[in-house]
């Protein structure tokens, strides 16, 4: 079906935008704050941490320990406040903080509050345009985990933020950092597997019962400002919990896994908009459980080549992406398919396999020989850490970062346009 391309959305967003400076979720919008005068070689970054329930407290752990071995002559960063709805991820927060750091529920105290050079932006999907855009607009440089925005209509919203304000946004998907996979990438643009027809990506896991989560005290959260711009209904914990499973907070596969592959694959080849998609999706093991399917498959297409001033009627690549949490088979990896190889990649490898006779050379490079291949993620190739050391970097040298804004948009585009294809989800 035809997907909710760019060119067919950005009617709808400037609408978006002109009728509303839109109210941030929960009413975080907050008057702009003057950034800190500058940051000089010797000032160390101070940095909000904003929902530490989950996987900020991963980020946060790598924040604290910069300067690592590459930046040993940079200052480091603290990490001076902890902001979230949930007295139990605040509590959490707090303890991978620095000893003096503040705790706030709201963010707009804690931006009122001043101080800051920059954010951490770990809160569910829903609330990371809404967070990100106040925070630039108090001055700070963010850091936000993907997908960087919830729906399509917010993309030009939070381009806005960055750009009007001057801001350096590093968006999470952190394989555009990743030694391994940036070497795969110049193997592709200097030629060695062909041109690229196919690309198969796949995030599989066997969790065939997640069940739920375990209650949470409603006295212990703010489930307004959780909601914040979300459809007004009563606090639920597996709602709150496994928010990535529920439409209102999250988008599923496509949104949480997808989006790391897809970045991937568009930081590599480059392939513009996609104009189609076709997905389909089913509850195998979440039936009554979660609003989004655990099982996943899309396939997206792109322009013809003519659109990008090459052979007119060369159609563009085609894109396949499978994920389930009902068996592991290839767990988290992606091939791209070539007219002279095939070159594969996952979070600790890639390996270029040539086509019979077509004079490629093999290569492989891994970045932890002595794991098993095909696991979903190496500890010893600590992505985050590449990816947090290069926006402090930039915050520094006020340099773009691997994946500013404008990337993190095209690529949360790709897994929209996936969700909006399937059966009864209609434009999304």
């Amino acid at each position: 079906m035809p997907c909710p391309a760019r060119s067919a959305v950005m009617t709808d967003r400037r609408t978006f935008l002109t009728l509303s400076a839109a109210s941030l979720a929960a009413g975080v919008h907050v008057a702009g704050h003057p950034a800190r005068a500058s940051r000089l070689a010797n000032d160390v970054i101070e940095v909000g941490c904003v929902g530490t329930g989950g996987r900020a407290t991963h980020l946060m752990s790598r924040l604290a320990a910069i300067p690592g071995v590459r930046l040993a002559a940079i200052p480091g960063v603290r990490l001076a406040a902890v902001c979230d709805v949930w007295d139990d991820a605040r509590g959490r927060g707090m303890k991978a903080s620095d000893a003096k750091a503040v705790a706030y529920t709201d963010v707009r105290k804690m931006l009122d509050a001043g101080g800051l050079d920059a954010a951490l932006v770990a809160t569910p999907d829903h609330q990371h345009v809404p967070v990100s855009a106040a925070c630039c607009e108090a001055g700070l440089d963010v850091y936000c985990e993907k997908p960087l925005t919830h729906s399509v209509e917010e993309g030009d919203r939070i381009i806005k933020a960055v750009r009007d304000n001057d801001r350096i946004m590093q968006v999470g998907t952190q394989h555009r950092s990743m030694p391994h996979l940036a070497e795969a990438r110049e193997l592709l643009r200097n030629g060695e597997a062909g041109e690229i027809y196919k690309v198969r990506m796949t995030w599989n896991r066997n969790n065939p019962t997640r069940g739920r989560a375990p209650a949470v005290d409603a006295s212990t959260v703010d489930w307004d400002l959780f909601l914040g711009d979300a459809p007004e209904q009563p606090f639920d914990s597996q709602r709150m919990r496994n928010w990535r499973w529920y439409w209102d907070f999250g988008g599923g596969i496509f949104t949480d896994l997808m989006v790391h592959w897809a970045d991937t694959v568009r930081w590599m080849l480059e392939p513009g908009e996609v104009t189609r998609a076709v997905s389909v999706g089913d509850h195998f093991t979440t039936a009554g459980l979660w609003e989004t399917p655990d099982t996943v498959q899309t396939l997206l297409s792109f322009p013809s080549a003519a659109s990008a001033g090459e052979a007119a009627g060369k159609p563009g690549p085609q894109m396949h992406f499978e994920g389930t949490f009902a068996n592991h088979r290839d767990r988290a990896c992606a091939e791209l398919m070539g007219s002279k190889a095939t070159l594969y990649i996952d979070r600790g490898r890639y390996e270029l396999i040539p086509q019979h006779r077509s004079g490629v050379t093999p290569r492989e490079r891994l970045e932890a020989p002595e794991k098993l291949r095909g696991l979903d993620f190496y500890d010893e190739v600590d992505g985050a850490k590449y990816h947090l050391e290069n926006w402090i970097e930039c915050v520094r040298s006020r340099a773009e970062p691997a994946c500013p804004v404008e990337e993190g948009v095209a690529s949360a585009d790709l897994a929209h346009a996936a969700n909006a294809a399937l059966p009864g989800r209609g434009a999304a």
